[in-house]
């Protein structure tokens, strides 16, 4: 049966955990297909917080086989403490895979990202400093060591030693550090995690097939965005691997003929962490990562741009790092349309909204005195555009209690309605809260 891709839409952050939540309900399967534990994903259930990051976001789901798949990078220290912590709160593990041929990250991955950052100052890229971008880096260069090496201790070794002769130069002449001992890494990765993940390793691509040959149904959850795409996004402030929902074909091993349904998450504004254009940026009060600050700004901006920081909680779910806040921006999400081939999307946190006398919507950017309603592909261009908004009525109500099928505030219908205008294809679902059932269903009450 084909299945079903979850992506986000803007920079990350989006709330793809709840929705990934939410449809998985409906699945038997829920894959992983890139990145590592530099994205985490939040849910909330019956009041208690969950914050994922490499575990698939249906384990919570007794039904539901959880695979990271080919296409992540694993860090199998961080998998076996987050596995352990969910079993210490009562959630089974015993049903996921990991997909044998899936890379491994190393020390000298987190140290290298490190030093790098640091080495390139006010360059820098704003990454997590996890090792995520120097473990695909060596994917690529074909160097990486995989999960199944964990399972051959003489290969493991093997790799190690070879990596660790280019590795311990460049720590040694290029950051003046001490060299990683392989011992050190062997003891742990092969002596103390290899036994806790080895029943977990498998064929993740024969297992996804087994299950769509079966006809269960699968979904494929990606990690960060669409403008964090290593192709597509607002490079080089980027991630290392593809979240675009074209992703999902080479990090879990289908075709493009498996996926029928494709949803885009989006939030009811955006955010952004680390460096990077930010067109719809809003100032906020005190200094953060990348952001444009307080000085000189519009008071009627920087009182919406504190409020969508504090009052949506918009802090790292694994950095802690206070994400850049702005409006919604149209002109983003039509290129998202594009890039994934949405059939719908799912809009979370409007009930953030609930407070404001009006709401702002980005329909199109002005560049060099001309209106574009399409991303610029330029960097530089791009860096420059101002926005232009549309201003839409607030409706004043707490959407808190509404969910199911239950019916909107005239504004809020209008605000939705004017989105799906704007972009081409439905909103489907609605956040109204953070909790597992606080979400309106579109669809069905269409």
């Amino acid at each position: 049966m084909p299945a079903t891709v979850v992506v986000g839409t803007q920079w990350g952050d989006e709330g793809k955990g709840k929705i990934t939540d939410l449809v998985a309900k409906q699945m038997q399967m829920v894959v992983r297909y890139q990145g590592g534990h530099n994205a985490g994903h939040t849910l909330v259930v019956d009041g208690e917080t969950f914050a994922l990051q490499l575990v698939p976001s249906g384990v919570l789901y007794p039904h539901i086989t959880p695979v990271l798949g080919n296409g992540v990078v694993v860090d199998p220290r961080v998998l076996i403490a987050e596995i352990d912590s969910l079993r210490a709160r009562g959630v089974s593990c015993d049903r996921l895979v990991v997909s044998g041929n899936a890379h491994l990250i190393l020390p000298y991955h987190t140290e290298l990202d490190r030093l790098s950052e640091r080495r390139l100052g006010k360059a820098k890229l704003g990454t997590t400093r996890r090792g995520i971008g120097p473990a695909y880096a060596d994917k690529a260069s074909r160097v990486g060591l995989r999960v199944q090496d964990l399972l051959d201790p003489k290969i493991f070794r093997a790799k190690l030693e070879a990596a660790l002769k280019e590795k311990n130069a460049i720590l040694a002449k290029v950051y003046n550090q001490l060299p990683l001992d392989a011992e050190e890494i062997i003891d742990e990765y092969i002596g103390e995690c290899a036994p806790r993940l080895e029943a977990h390793i498998g064929d993740a691509v024969s297992v996804v097939h087994d299950a769509l040959d079966a006809g269960e149904n699968v979904l494929f959850e990606g990690a960060q965005a669409t403008f964090l795409d290593l192709d597509h996004g607002t490079y080089p402030f980027v991630t290392s691997s593809n979240p675009v929902a074209g992703g999902a074909c080479v990090g879990a091993g289908v075709g493009p003929r498996d996926i029928d349904r494709i949803i885009g998450i989006a939030k009811a504004y955006v955010t952004r962490v680390g460096t990077g254009p930010f067109p719809t940026e809003l100032p906020i009060s005190a200094d953060a990562i990348g952001g444009i600050g307080a000085e000189g700004a519009d008071p009627g901006d920087l009182a919406i741009g504190d409020y969508i920081v504090e009052e949506g909680h918009e802090y790292g779910t694994n950095s802690g790092r206070r994400r850049r806040p702005g409006w919604f921006d149209a002109v983003m999400l039509r290129q998202a349309v594009r890039l994934n081939s949405l059939t719908e999307v799912a809009m979370t946190k409007l009930d953030l909204f609930d407070a404001l006398d009006e709401v702002k919507v980005c329909v199109a950017y002005e560049i060099d005195g001309e209106l574009v309603t399409h991303l610029p592909y330029h960097q530089s261009t791009l860096h420059h555009a101002k926005p232009v908004y549309e201003t839409l009525p607030g409706w004043k109500t707490d959407l808190s209690s509404v969910d199911g099928t239950g019916a909107l505030p005239r504004a809020a219908a209008d605000y939705l309605a004017f989105v799906e205008d704007q972009i081409g294809v439905p909103i489907s679902l609605v956040g109204t809260g953070p909790g597992r059932s606080q979400y309106i269903d579109r669809s069905e009450a269409a």
